[in-house]
């Protein structure tokens, strides 16, 4: 049997040159024909395009997707994510998939202490009246040269909070800068992590948020053929 693949794992699958090449729609495409799991992780609205393969799949218990929402306001957004679907756009994605009857996810990545996670209660009830019936989220990492990237980013957008932003991201880093290490890397250790764990903890089960998890099936997977078998009759 197979495994479920993700889409966005490592950079988001709806890249502003999607929309020429559909390369994203090519490879839904492709697991739709094989009936193979797959769930999406993504910041853009632009998945919407795809609802039209997705509905099926999901009756089907083959798909869900993940929306990443990092902040409800606008002049933040465009600062963290320039090139990202705007706030409203992704939560009316959100809107759009659930009522297609598409297993729906609120992704609040990455946290970034000092900066977004005054929010996380306000994205979550947002995201839950948009249709989106299971939450997640990411803490902030600064692995290799991203760390520079953002420290550089941070003392140009934010200049008067750069050094509370840097000190608090260290405090869930063990005094680092970043983690790389498996069980903490994405939720980070320390009093202010396990804070901001709570609080996300206690307000997705205000709204009901994660009761019921939408589990995908493997069993109507269909085995590609192989070079050189020989194909059947009907």
């Amino acid at each position: 049997m197979p495994k479920t693949i993700a889409l966005g794992a490592n950079t988001d699958p709806y890249q502003p040159i999607e929309r020429t090449y559909r390369i994203t729609r090519s490879v839904i495409e492709v697991l739709s024909e094989f009936k193979h799991p797959f769930g999406i992780v993504t910041k853009s609205a632009s998945v919407v395009r795809d609802i039209d393969l997705l509905k099926p799949l999901a009756a089907l218990g083959l798909v869900k997707v993940a929306i990443s929402i990092t902040t409800l306001d606008p002049k933040l957004a465009r600062a963290m994510e320039p090139r990202a679907s705007t706030p409203a756009k992704r939560l009316a994605a959100i809107e759009a998939l659930a009522a297609a009857g598409i297993p729906t996810v609120v992704m609040m990545g990455p946290i970034i202490p000092g900066l977004n996670d005054h929010e996380i209660e306000a994205i979550l009830k947002a995201a839950y009246a948009a249709g989106a019936r299971e939450a997640g989220y990411t803490m902030l990492r600064l692995p290799h040269e991203v760390k520079d990237i953002f420290k550089d980013w941070l003392v140009k957008e934010f200049p008067d909070r750069a050094n509370k932003v840097m000190s608090l991201i260290k405090s869930v880093r063990g005094g680092k800068e970043n983690d790389p290490n498996f069980g903490t890397r994405m939720a980070g250790s320390g009093p202010y992590a396990w804070t901001i764990g709570r609080r996300f903890q206690l307000a997705a089960q205000r709204l009901g948020l994660n009761a019921k998890r939408a589990k995908l099936t493997t069993e109507l997977f269909k085995r590609p053929p192989v070079a050189g078998e020989q194909l059947a009759l009907l």
